[in-house]
């Protein structure tokens, strides 16, 4: 069998159904940021364990959840609230934990975004990401758009995941992308990000592949109109109509954002937000981020 890891924060409206999705596991976690709706009600009435954490970034906050936990199966699945498992993805997660060799440490899923009801098939970006794991094989880099490091062999499955991003609408993936593109700001100021030019082409490794381009493309010239282009013209993503099209708007949109927030650091034009970006924690700050508070999972019925 294969245990579950849900990450939320204020999550009440899209838990039920990613929880739903993989009722089939005997071990669903919820990884909670001190939500203050009704997240951890939903999650006990599903019989999930609960957890919670103080969040500081998203690459410690999953590293966490991996290690302090403890998972009844050697290998966990890592879900998003707004994020659901088909039946025929479960299955062959399940034939494929029951039989992989020692040597792999985990599996990469094909992940479906979907927005105004359409499958983005054409205008999203990268459909490729490491969720099924052994916890011991893994961590997490970088605090925003985080990089997994993997200890082993990785396994391509076949069977897609579906991923709904603008389950709450489009204020609220606004709102996300502008934390988003402070940090990524915050990144580049304080040049935590160094690239490879030939890692970003050679290396064998997807994500490491996927990541080095990614901070190559950070320092290009009009990063906004390049990527508009690169969805529009080299992905195609008007074939995938209206909602492609807004959503490379979209897109570019939160690259600008990320573009103008550097130029106000560089200039000194606004004060940077107290994010745990470098190893300079202070020690009362490193304890209170690390305190995991365990609720005991209500049965459901």
């Amino acid at each position: 069998m294969i245990s579950v890891l849900v990450f939320t924060k204020n999550e009440e409206q899209d838990l039920p159904g990613c929880l739903e999705s993989v009722s089939w596991s005997d071990d669903v976690h919820v990884f909670d940021s001190f939500s203050t709706d009704g997240t951890l009600k939903v999650a006990g009435s599903f019989g999930a364990k609960v957890q919670q954490r103080k969040f500081d970034n998203y690459a410690s906050q999953k590293n966490a959840g991996l290690r302090e936990l403890q998972f009844l199966h050697q290998w966990v699945l890592l879900l998003d609230a707004d994020e659901r498992i088909p039946v025929p993805l479960a299955h062959e997660m399940k034939a494929f934990s029951a039989r992989a060799p020692r040597n792999v440490s985990a599996a990469r899923l094909r992940r479906r975004d979907f927005f105004m009801g359409r499958w983005l098939k054409h205008a999203q970006i990268s459909p490729f990401y490491i969720r099924l794991v052994r916890p011991q094989k893994i961590h997490y880099e970088r605090p925003v758009n985080e990089l997994v490091k993997v200890e082993g062999e990785i396994v391509d499955l076949n069977e897609p995941f579906d991923h709904f991003p603008f389950s709450k609408g489009i204020c609220h993936w606004v709102d996300k992308h502008n934390t988003y593109s402070t940090m990524e700001a915050e990144l580049v100021q304080a040049d935590l990000n160094r690239f490879s030019f030939r890692r970003a082409f050679f290396e064998r490794d997807f994500n490491e592949r996927r990541f080095h381009q990614k901070g190559l493309f950070m320092k290009a010239p009009f990063r906004p109109l390049l990527k508009f282009a690169y969805m529009i013209l080299l992905r195609r993503a008007f074939l995938d109509g209206r909602p492609g099209i807004a959503y490379a708007f979209l897109q570019s949109f939160y690259e600008y954002l990320i573009v103008l927030k550097t130029r106000e650091l560089q200039t000194g034009n606004v004060i940077p937000r107290r994010h745990t970006l470098k190893s300079g924690q202070t020690a009362s700050e490193h304890d209170e981020s690390r305190t995991i508070r365990r609720i005991s999972a209500r049965s459901p019925g």
